[in-house]
């Protein structure tokens, strides 16, 4: 057996060592972006950033990717990769954490004990002033879940066993969140059957031109008033000025959000967290080691799980003499032109695997012959190709 292709991976923000220690030997992380196979990143903004011609994919430690332009991504070949469910439990703890500040005035009150931590009698100005603070049990109080994902279902499942009526909405449901989900969640046609009856609601869906302002005036005046607004998922999913008028009428009792911006920050009757939804230890572990061993495994076999823009195909390890990878458009007649390239050249192939994603498609080809030299370039002169990778080979040239 050949020896491994040595590759370079750079880190746009700090990974987690247990990540990058799955790394196989022959990867090694560089500071020069200009050498990167891949790229390892968090939050960083990289939408001004001028990819490398060698970068073939951008793994994100998380599960959001509005800092990555997918689209110019997609256009140049590079596949882009997030970890959904790696921080999922980090995330519902929090939220779950948010529920019992939005039901409990645990805010206020840790607040009253810090102004009057001078006295010497503020054990007994306390049974005074807790009434002041006094909120009520979230057991027996109904829940209202956007979004049935790997954090929602989470959510929705922890819910129910505190004692919640929970209600669910997402017309995108998976088949592995059904299995997943409590039979105590009962199922809505659509928001405003949420919005109806719940007495919290909390959003769990991705920012897309779709979600963006989802609850807006129209939205929350279908609401129960005085309920309480949890948003963990992304602040544009809220349009926060049109909530500012709610909060000040009462009509929305509360709104605890993990997202901190110039207006979030200053809503009246607002608890906003800097981001902590996915700041524990064991959700950036867990984040890290995925990216890390999703970018390995495309990079190595040509393997694509959890990407964004890209189609999910996995071929196993090579045992041919030869693997090709084709990034290329979702277009008519483009796996017959891949196939008749082979087959005019002589080259038997022992093994396909072709998948669409909406535009763009991957094709990956498993050759039991050598191939010319000049297949790669041979290969982008199909019309629709958009990357071409021999991924493994028996002789040089991979």
């Amino acid at each position: 057996m050949l020896a491994p292709k040595e590759r370079k991976i750079f880190c746009l923000n700090n990974i987690a060592r247990i990540g990058l220690e799955k790394f196989r030997a022959g990867y090694e992380v560089t500071e020069d972006i200009n050498e990167a196979a891949g790229i390892l990143v968090r939050s960083a903004d990289m939408h001004a950033l001028n990819f490398p011609d060698g970068l073939r994919a951008i793994a994100r430690a998380g599960a959001g990717v509005n800092n990555i332009p997918i689209e110019r991504c997609s256009e140049a070949g590079i596949v882009v990769f997030n970890t959904p469910g790696a921080n999922a439990n980090s995330v519902k703890e929090l939220v779950i954490a948010g529920l019992l500040i939005a039901s409990r005035d645990i805010y206020g009150g840790i607040h009253w004990v810090r102004e009057n931590a001078g006295s010497s009698d503020i054990a007994k100005l306390a049974e005074k002033a807790k009434k002041n603070f006094a909120g009520h049990e979230i057991s027996g109080k109904t829940l209202g879940v956007i979004g049935l994902g790997a954090i929602g279902v989470r959510v929705a499942n922890a819910a129910v066993s505190l004692g919640m009526h929970v209600l669910g909405y997402d017309p995108y449901l998976s088949l592995k969140s059904a299995w997943m989900l409590s039979p105590m969640v009962k199922h809505a046609d659509t928001p405003e059957e949420v919005y109806a009856v719940s007495d919290f609601i909390t959003l769990h869906v991705p920012a897309m031109d779709s979600t963006r302002h989802m609850l807006n005036a129209e939205a929350v005046a279908k609401m129960k008033p005085g309920v309480k607004l949890l948003n963990f998922a992304r602040d544009v999913l809220v349009d926060e000025e049109a909530l500012r008028d709610a909060l000040t009428s009462g009509h929305v009792g509360g709104y605890i959000s993990d997202f901190p911006n110039a207006t979030s920050a200053n809503l009246p009757g607002a608890i906003v967290l800097p981001h902590l939804g996915a700041s524990t230890e064991e959700a950036e572990e867990n984040c890290a080691v995925m990216a890390a061993e999703q970018i390995q495994d495309y990079l190595d076999n040509g393997n694509i799980t959890n990407s964004v823009n890209f189609p999910e195909i996995n071929a196993g390890v090579c045992g041919s003499e030869a693997r090709v990878a084709i990034l290329h458009r979702n277009i008519p007649a483009m796996l017959s032109g891949i196939t008749t390239f082979f087959g005019s050249n002589g080259l038997n192939i022992e093994n396909l695997m072709n998948k669409a994603k909406g535009q763009y498609a991957y094709t990956l080809l498993d050759i039991s012959h050598k191939m010319p030299d000049d297949t790669t370039e041979r290969l982008r002169e199909i019309n629709g190709v958009l990357r071409v990778r021999r991924v493994k080979e028996r002789s040089p040239g991979w």
